[in-house]
């Protein structure tokens, strides 16, 4: 079945509109005269251009039309009625009528899972979005199936209260009548003296069943109410049945009270209501009683009967309910997102068509690409970026602070490098990283099971959704974890160490005596032999047995940490050079990005230079002439020289005051030179309009040819204030963020060193514990131990630890790296797709 042609209008700022007509077809169809739309292409660097389209719906194939759309999930429709209330749309009563259809499907649903105990799963292939026929097809049945599972429900719960009623009347007539089988008769008593004494005594009963913790305070009441005028019994039924308002099975208490006297029966029966006991009619004469037990029995026979019939019913409803309803919910959710989307478009003038307006990527309309190109909007499109299951744990890091604005640079891309990284540098350790790995490696060999990929739990899916994410934390964790030699806080011995005691020994004349009486003693590497050079990879295991290991690490990340962070900082303002281009912002490239990278170069990346310089130049040999990077970069700022501290090299002192009056004269570049030029090109502009505005004629003869656009344009202002304040905002926030966002990524040495250390009291004063015991119960107690010791490593150091870690880089990624280039204020393209709108409904 052909549908009609849908006229789409592309909006652009031409004077003259371009026009397309498509002509859709049915999914059913064989063919398609013309395929607009293409494989989604894009770039992880920067996101899809996108552009507005405006459709032109015939009223009698709009349904159809969007029904396509939201199978393709390419375009996002936006709100032509914004002041048009929710209920006062055109297509309100559907939508409502689809809701209706919603609340009977949670019934049947609930039904299913409560007596079936079964969940629903998603049809496969996924059914299309039903006609207005099929529709009502759907609801007349499921109303139907509604209907007879209510009908049924009740008559169920009905036979099942008889039920229960009869068996606690039963249970009462067994349990009760080997207390009254041996006694006289219940009549008047005939005993000698006590007919004389009293006259028309009579003894009465009251059975019944009360529940099991209710026993207690029952019997104590009754003892005090009655003032132990009463004869109370409580026996145990011998079967359980179900408590009527719970559903639970109980094992009922039957109670029996013989009393004398109406004034006592009365408060018997108050304090029976008050407890909500069952109670049941006793029979004076045991023969009663017998035939009223046999009645009984005949009785329950005949409800499990019918309560087996009305089960069984109650399977074949819920089955074909079970076999319906997945596709049913499915459609019906596809028929309220298109009637949402139609009450989002405006009707025409004629109303004969709906007016729809909707951002779409440019990938998808090839055919109008090179128009669209040229095409925008008054409104910032969204953002729309590619990715799969490894990148989108990655672009959700960068989401989390701010999508995107629209063509801007994406940091998603260098974030599935550096985030892993920065965690690493935290988490270093070859053996936590190892279990993180294989966790995360299970993770993503199981990514397509469907237990995995349906749990409604929210921590897990969170966990799930990051599974590369944590792969790479856990691959980096073992690389770093290399590099500073530790796997569950221990030094491994992978080659040989670059130090040795025999040559010292033989050098200082060191005996036996001399090893027993030192505790520790120190290794001269200017000794020959002592030093040999350095660790092929990784820092020397040796270090782990020095005293002064601690300050040797502390050095070392706190330096690699400085220069890891102006690395980092220095490349996120590079990465501004993208964007200045991009968007043909020349001028910011020399007044804003060279500013900013002069200040930061000139004066932390001068720091940098130092560290690697001294590393470089001194070594083992001269390390105690090495002079005070510290000190030289505080004399850097006052202009002094220190005779006690030599320089680094010749031609220093010059060179730091050229790199600090460079820094210095950067400051009000980036402070005036934006507000300068942005009023000069105000100027400029306003110069070129104080002719006339209006030609005579244009290029092709037409008068007016380009009066729309004149007319429409909106002259605008500058405001001097608002740009130097935004810019001195600007210019503070840089200058003094380069300093404190410098001290930030020290974090990366305080983490590193918690961890190190918590790793290493938790191996000493666990573990170290089954190492003290060297018989036979040691190693028994070492298998207890190590299941402590692993139970504490997982949940403290991997979670707690991890978990911390991962929050510091996030900070850092968020903070010190995304603000010297990303504004992170456009909005993620939400393409109207029902596999979107039923996916989250699952989730919900």
């Amino acid at each position: 079945m052909k549908r009609a042609p849908v006229e789409v209008e592309l909006l652009l700022d031409q004077p003259h509109k371009f026009l397309v007509e498509l002509d859709i077809k049915s999914s059913s169809s064989s063919t398609s005269k013309e395929t607009v739309y293409a494989t989604v292409m894009g770039s992880m660097f920067r996101s899809e251009e996108v552009c507005l389209v405006q459709l032109f719906l015939q009223s009698g194939s709009a349904y159809n039309c969007v029904s396509e759309l939201g199978e393709l999930g390419i375009v996002e429709f936006r709100d032509l009625n914004p002041n048009v209330n929710a209920f006062q749309r055109k297509f309100v009563s559907e939508v409502r009528r689809c809701e209706e259809l919603e609340k009977t499907f949670v019934f049947l649903e609930q039904e299913i899972v409560r007596t079936l105990s079964q969940t629903l799963q998603s049809p496969i292939p996924t059914p299309a979005a039903p006609q207005p026929r099929e529709l009502l097809t759907i609801e007349e049945e499921s109303e139907r199936l509604a209907r007879e599972l209510k009908e049924v429900s009740r008559n169920r719960d009905s036979l099942r209260a008889q039920f229960t009623q009869l068996g606690q009347y039963r249970g009462v007539l067994k349990r009760t009548h080997s207390l009254t089988a041996s006694q006289a008769p219940l009549g008047s008593f005939d005993s000698v003296g006590l007919t004389e004494n009293r006259q028309d005594v009579r003894l009465s009963f009251v059975a019944g069943v009360v529940h099991p913790w209710k026993v207690p305070a029952f019997e104590r009441l009754l003892w005090r109410a009655c003032r132990g005028y009463i004869i109370v019994d409580f026996h145990e039924m011998e079967e359980k049945l179900e408590h009527l308002d719970s559903g639970e099975e109980v094992q009922w208490t039957v109670f029996l009270i013989s009393f004398w006297g109406d004034q006592i029966g009365q408060k018997v029966k108050k304090i029976c209501d008050c407890f909500h006991t069952q109670t049941f009619p006793y029979p004076e004469n045991q023969t009663e009683r017998e035939e009223i037990l046999n009645g009984l029995r005949g009785r329950i026979e005949d409800i499990k009967s019918v309560m087996g019939q009305t089960e069984q019913y109650m399977q074949q409803l819920l089955a074909r309910a079970l076999a319906r309803l997945p596709e049913w919910r499915v459609q019906v959710q596809k028929c309220k997102a298109v009637q949402m989307v139609l009450n989002l478009c405006s009707p025409s003038v004629t109303d004969k068509c709906l007016i729809a307006e909707a951002w779409c990527p440019v990938s998808q309309l090839p055919a109008l690409q090179s128009a669209l190109r040229e095409g925008g909007a008054t409104t910032s499109p969204p953002t729309l970026f590619p990715t799969n299951a490894f990148s989108a744990g990655f672009q959700n890091i960068v989401d989390a602070y701010g999508v995107a604005s629209y063509r801007e640079v994406n940091p998603a891309v260098y974030t599935i490098i550096t985030f892993p990284f920065l965690f690493a540098v935290m988490f270093g350790d070859v053996g936590h990283g190892l279990l993180m790995t294989l966790a995360a490696l299970w993770m993503v060999l199981e990514e397509k099971d469907l237990k995995l990929t349906n749990n409604s739990n929210e921590i897990w899916r969170m966990m799930f959704g990051g599974r590369y994410l944590i792969l790479l934390m856990g691959l980096f964790s073992i690389y770093t974890g290399a590099i500073y030699n530790e796997c569950f806080s221990r030094g491994l011995a992978t080659f040989s160490s670059g130090w040795h005691v025999l040559p010292n020994a033989e050098f200082y004349n060191w005996t036996e005596d001399t090893f027993k009486s030192n505790q520790y003693l120190s290794l001269d590497p200017n000794i020959t032999g002592v030093f040999t050079g350095p660790y092929p990879f990784g820092i020397d295991p040796i270090w782990g047995l020095a005293n002064n290991h601690l300050t040797f690490l502390n050095s070392y990340k706190m330096k690699m940490s400085v220069i890891i962070g102006v690395i980092h900082m220095t490349f996120g303002v590079c990465l501004s050079l993208f964007n200045y281009i991009h968007f043909r912002d020349i001028s910011s490239v020399f007044l804003v990005l060279i500013p900013e990278l002069c200040f930061m170069l000139c004066l932390f990346g001068y720091l940098v230079f130092m560290v690697i310089y001294k590393w470089v130049v001194y070594g083992p040999m001269t390390s105690n002439s090495a002079p005070s990077i510290l000190i030289h970069f505080i004399d850097m700022f006052l202009f002094t020289e220190n005779k006690d501290n030599k320089p680094l090299y010749e031609g220093q002192i010059i060179v730091q005051k050229v790199l600090v009056i460079v820094a210095v004269l950067s400051v009000p570049v980036l402070l005036l030179g934006k507000p300068i030029q942005e009023y000069v090109a105000y100027r400029k502009k306003k110069t070129r309009q104080t002719g006339d505005r209006r030609p005579l004629l244009s290029e092709n003869g037409s008068i007016n040819a380009h009066q729309g656009d004149m007319e429409t344009g909106e002259e605008e202002e500058f405001d001097a204030s608002d740009v130097f304040m935004h810019q001195a905002i600007h210019t503070i926030e840089y200058c003094l963020g380069c300093i404190s966002n410098t001290a930030s990524y020290l974090r990366l040495w305080a983490l590193s060193l918690a961890h190190a250390q918590l790793s290493e009291v938790l191996w000493l004063m666990v573990m170290g514990i089954s190492f003290k015991q060297l018989s036979y119960v040691g190693s028994v107690i070492m298998v207890g131990i190590f299941a402590a010791f692993a139970v504490l490593t997982v949940s403290i150091l991997l979670v707690m630890e991890g978990l911390s870690a991962f929050l510091h880089a996030l900070r850092l990624h968020w903070v010190e790296f995304q603000n010297k280039f990303y504004s992170g204020s456009g909005y993620k393209f939400s393409p109207f797709a029902f596999s979107l709108i039923i996916c989250n409904s699952s989730i919900n």
